[in-house]
């Protein structure tokens, strides 16, 4: 019996085979009509959005490439800018530098000049002053030693005779 019960199992019947067969088609038809559409519609509806994400992924990675390149220029201008901007405040300060030196020596020269002059100045008028009073300590002093020498009657009579003699001569 259990050889019977084992040769039942592996060779069905017919009626099984058909039953089995017909359930099977009609699965397959009520599948087809009810889930395999939904099911492909929503596989066909993932496959859309995954393409939409990939080619949205795509263009953020060309936007992102994009903006990159971008911001890379912006900062190489940005550079290029600021060593320009460096090297004209370099120049201006050297100019600036140069013309204050200028100036300097400009003004220095002026300062000497002036002081040059003034000295000068200054120098000629001690020399004549020194010259007046010495003109006038000459004057002083012969005042008094002619005083001195012609205090007497005698001294003024051989003076005028001497004088007289140098006159007669020239």
């Amino acid at each position: 019996m259990k050889l019977f019960i084992l040769g039942s199992l592996i060779t069905p019947g017919i009626g099984l085979i058909f039953w089995t067969s017909v359930v099977f088609v009609l699965l397959l038809l009520i599948l087809s009509k009810f889930a395999w559409k939904p099911i492909l519609n929503a596989i066909k509806t993932r496959e859309q959005g995954i393409e939409d994400a990939l080619a949205s992924a795509e263009r953020a990675l060309n936007d992102m490439r994009e903006l990159k390149s971008n911001n890379e220029r912006i900062l190489n201008e940005a550079r290029a800018e600021r060593d320009a901007m460096l090297k004209e405040a370099r120049e201006t300060k050297e100019s600036i530098i140069a013309e204050a030196k200028q100036k300097a020596q400009a003004d220095a020269d002026r300062i000497m000049t002036t002081a040059r002059d003034q000295i000068r100045n200054e120098k000629n008028a001690a020399v004549a002053e020194l010259k007046n009073q010495v003109a006038q300590l000459s004057i002083e002093i012969a005042e008094k030693i002619l005083k001195s020498e012609l205090s007497n009657d005698e001294k003024q009579k051989t003076l005028v005779s001497n004088l007289m003699k140098d006159v007669n001569l020239n």
